[in-house]
Protein backbone atom coordinates (compact mmCIF):
# COMPACT_ATOMS: atom_id res chain seq x y z
CA UNK A 1 0.00 0.00 0.00
CA UNK A 2 1.20 3.59 -1.27
CA UNK A 3 2.02 5.91 1.99
CA UNK A 4 0.17 8.82 2.39
CA UNK A 5 3.11 11.06 1.06
CA UNK A 6 3.64 9.33 -2.13
CA UNK A 7 -0.20 10.06 -2.69
CA UNK A 8 0.64 13.72 -3.00
CA UNK A 9 -0.51 14.46 -6.47
CA UNK A 10 -1.68 17.77 -8.13
CA UNK A 11 -3.28 17.53 -12.12
CA UNK A 12 -2.67 20.02 -14.70
CA UNK A 13 -3.79 20.47 -18.00
CA UNK A 14 -1.46 21.31 -20.69
CA UNK A 15 -2.14 23.79 -23.04
CA UNK A 16 -2.26 27.96 -21.57
CA UNK A 17 -1.45 26.10 -17.71
CA UNK A 18 2.09 24.96 -18.47
CA UNK A 19 2.66 26.09 -22.05
CA UNK A 20 1.66 29.08 -24.03
CA UNK A 21 -2.15 28.03 -25.71
CA UNK A 22 -3.02 28.64 -29.36
CA UNK A 23 -6.31 28.61 -31.17
CA UNK A 24 -4.96 27.12 -34.36
CA UNK A 25 -3.45 24.03 -31.61
CA UNK A 26 -0.10 23.18 -30.55
CA UNK A 27 0.67 20.59 -33.41
CA UNK A 28 4.44 20.22 -32.89
CA UNK A 29 7.84 20.85 -30.34
CA UNK A 30 8.69 24.19 -32.23
CA UNK A 31 4.88 25.71 -31.25
CA UNK A 32 5.23 23.94 -27.62
CA UNK A 33 6.74 26.92 -25.56
CA UNK A 34 6.90 27.14 -21.97
CA UNK A 35 4.39 29.86 -20.10
CA UNK A 36 7.36 32.16 -17.98
CA UNK A 37 7.44 30.41 -14.28
CA UNK A 38 5.68 26.86 -15.13
CA UNK A 39 8.45 24.65 -15.35
CA UNK A 40 9.63 26.43 -12.21
CA UNK A 41 6.26 25.61 -10.24
CA UNK A 42 6.31 22.44 -11.51
CA UNK A 43 9.95 21.47 -10.07
CA UNK A 44 8.44 23.54 -6.79
CA UNK A 45 6.19 21.06 -6.76
CA UNK A 46 8.00 17.93 -6.67
CA UNK A 47 10.32 19.27 -3.99
CA UNK A 48 7.53 19.52 -1.37
CA UNK A 49 7.15 16.09 -2.26
CA UNK A 50 4.25 16.34 -4.82
CA UNK A 51 4.26 14.29 -8.05
CA UNK A 52 2.27 16.14 -11.34
CA UNK A 53 0.17 14.42 -13.36
CA UNK A 54 -1.00 16.17 -17.17
CA UNK A 55 -4.55 15.76 -18.27
CA UNK A 56 -4.87 17.01 -21.63
CA UNK A 57 -7.32 17.34 -24.15
CA UNK A 58 -5.80 17.17 -27.61
CA UNK A 59 -8.22 16.99 -30.28
CA UNK A 60 -5.91 17.95 -33.19
CA UNK A 61 -5.27 14.29 -33.60
CA UNK A 62 -8.33 13.57 -34.25
CA UNK A 63 -8.76 16.53 -36.13
CA UNK A 64 -5.88 15.15 -38.49
CA UNK A 65 -3.74 18.22 -37.57
CA UNK A 66 -1.16 15.70 -35.66
CA UNK A 67 -0.24 12.72 -35.27
CA UNK A 68 0.83 10.39 -32.41
CA UNK A 69 4.78 10.80 -33.29
CA UNK A 70 4.38 14.84 -33.28
CA UNK A 71 1.86 14.62 -29.63
CA UNK A 72 5.32 12.60 -28.36
CA UNK A 73 7.64 15.06 -29.31
CA UNK A 74 5.70 17.69 -28.08
CA UNK A 75 5.69 15.89 -24.39
CA UNK A 76 9.67 14.57 -24.36
CA UNK A 77 10.44 18.10 -24.83
CA UNK A 78 7.83 19.21 -22.45
CA UNK A 79 9.30 16.43 -20.54
CA UNK A 80 13.00 17.68 -20.92
CA UNK A 81 11.94 20.87 -20.27
CA UNK A 82 10.69 20.39 -16.84
CA UNK A 83 13.78 18.21 -15.74
CA UNK A 84 15.89 21.20 -16.55
CA UNK A 85 14.33 23.08 -14.77
CA UNK A 86 14.71 20.70 -12.15
CA UNK A 87 11.37 18.65 -12.04
CA UNK A 88 9.64 15.97 -13.33
CA UNK A 89 6.05 15.13 -14.48
CA UNK A 90 5.20 11.50 -13.75
CA UNK A 91 2.94 11.03 -16.34
CA UNK A 92 1.07 12.44 -19.11
CA UNK A 93 -2.42 11.80 -19.87
CA UNK A 94 -4.61 12.58 -22.96
CA UNK A 95 -8.05 12.31 -24.91
CA UNK A 96 -7.11 12.57 -28.82
CA UNK A 97 -10.82 12.50 -29.40
CA UNK A 98 -13.09 15.11 -31.00
CA UNK A 99 -16.34 16.35 -29.13
CA UNK A 100 -18.26 14.46 -31.93
CA UNK A 101 -16.44 11.63 -30.99
CA UNK A 102 -18.82 11.48 -27.17
CA UNK A 103 -16.02 9.64 -25.45
CA UNK A 104 -15.66 9.32 -21.75
CA UNK A 105 -12.09 10.93 -21.65
CA UNK A 106 -12.53 14.14 -23.20
CA UNK A 107 -12.97 17.19 -20.75
CA UNK A 108 -15.71 18.10 -19.45
CA UNK A 109 -16.56 14.33 -19.03
CA UNK A 110 -13.91 12.58 -16.51
CA UNK A 111 -13.22 9.70 -17.49
CA UNK A 112 -9.42 11.54 -17.63
CA UNK A 113 -9.38 12.60 -14.20
CA UNK A 114 -10.98 9.22 -12.45
CA UNK A 115 -7.92 7.20 -14.84
CA UNK A 116 -5.71 9.23 -12.95
CA UNK A 117 -6.80 8.47 -9.51
CA UNK A 118 -6.81 4.97 -10.16
CA UNK A 119 -3.52 5.42 -11.76
CA UNK A 120 -2.19 6.96 -8.22
CA UNK A 121 -4.18 5.54 -6.04
CA UNK A 122 -5.28 9.53 -4.92
CA UNK A 123 -7.74 10.89 -3.21
CA UNK A 124 -9.50 13.38 -5.32
CA UNK A 125 -10.76 15.49 -2.25
CA UNK A 126 -6.88 16.80 -1.76
CA UNK A 127 -5.80 16.70 -5.00
CA UNK A 128 -6.06 19.90 -6.96
CA UNK A 129 -7.03 20.02 -10.89
CA UNK A 130 -5.74 23.09 -12.52
CA UNK A 131 -6.53 24.62 -15.75
CA UNK A 132 -7.44 27.06 -17.85
CA UNK A 133 -10.58 26.36 -19.24
CA UNK A 134 -14.26 25.90 -17.66
CA UNK A 135 -14.47 22.27 -18.54
CA UNK A 136 -11.29 21.47 -17.17
CA UNK A 137 -13.00 22.79 -13.81
CA UNK A 138 -15.76 21.16 -14.72
CA UNK A 139 -14.17 17.48 -15.21
CA UNK A 140 -11.97 17.50 -11.64
CA UNK A 141 -15.47 19.13 -10.22
CA UNK A 142 -17.54 15.93 -10.70
CA UNK A 143 -15.05 13.98 -9.31
CA UNK A 144 -14.68 16.02 -5.98
CA UNK A 145 -11.33 17.17 -7.10
CA UNK A 146 -10.64 20.90 -5.43
CA UNK A 147 -10.47 23.21 -8.75
CA UNK A 148 -8.14 25.71 -9.32
CA UNK A 149 -8.39 28.18 -12.44
CA UNK A 150 -5.13 29.83 -13.98
CA UNK A 151 -5.52 33.32 -16.16
CA UNK A 152 -3.08 32.21 -18.45
CA UNK A 153 -4.45 30.72 -21.62
CA UNK A 154 -8.04 31.06 -21.91
CA UNK A 155 -8.81 31.66 -17.96
CA UNK A 156 -9.10 35.68 -18.06
CA UNK A 157 -11.84 34.52 -20.70
CA UNK A 158 -13.21 31.94 -18.67
CA UNK A 159 -13.20 33.93 -15.35
CA UNK A 160 -14.91 36.49 -17.84
CA UNK A 161 -18.18 34.09 -18.56
CA UNK A 162 -18.25 32.63 -15.03
CA UNK A 163 -20.05 30.10 -13.92
CA UNK A 164 -17.30 28.39 -12.63
CA UNK A 165 -17.36 25.36 -10.22
CA UNK A 166 -18.43 26.45 -6.36
CA UNK A 167 -15.10 26.99 -4.89
CA UNK A 168 -12.79 27.50 -7.41
CA UNK A 169 -9.99 29.32 -6.42
CA UNK A 170 -8.04 31.67 -8.95
CA UNK A 171 -4.31 32.09 -9.65
CA UNK A 172 -2.05 34.59 -11.80
CA UNK A 173 -0.75 31.45 -13.48
CA UNK A 174 1.03 27.90 -12.56
CA UNK A 175 3.77 29.81 -10.73
CA UNK A 176 1.11 31.91 -8.31
CA UNK A 177 -1.11 28.39 -8.38
CA UNK A 178 2.57 26.39 -6.74
CA UNK A 179 3.59 29.18 -4.22
CA UNK A 180 -0.47 29.72 -2.83
CA UNK A 181 -1.35 26.04 -2.76
CA UNK A 182 2.02 24.97 -1.04
CA UNK A 183 1.82 28.21 1.64
CA UNK A 184 -1.84 27.14 2.49
CA UNK A 185 -0.09 23.95 2.93
CA UNK A 186 2.28 24.89 5.72
CA UNK A 187 -0.74 26.29 7.56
Amino acid sequence: MPTSASRKLVILDRDGVINVDSDAFIKSPDEWVAIPGSLEAIARLNQHGYRVAVATNQSGIGRGLFDMAALNAMHVKMQKAVAAAGGRIDAVFFCPHTADDNCECRKPQPGMLKAIAERFEIEPSVTPVVGDSLRDLQAGAALGFPTHLVLTGKGKGTLAAGGLPEGTKIHNDLKSFALDFLSEEHE
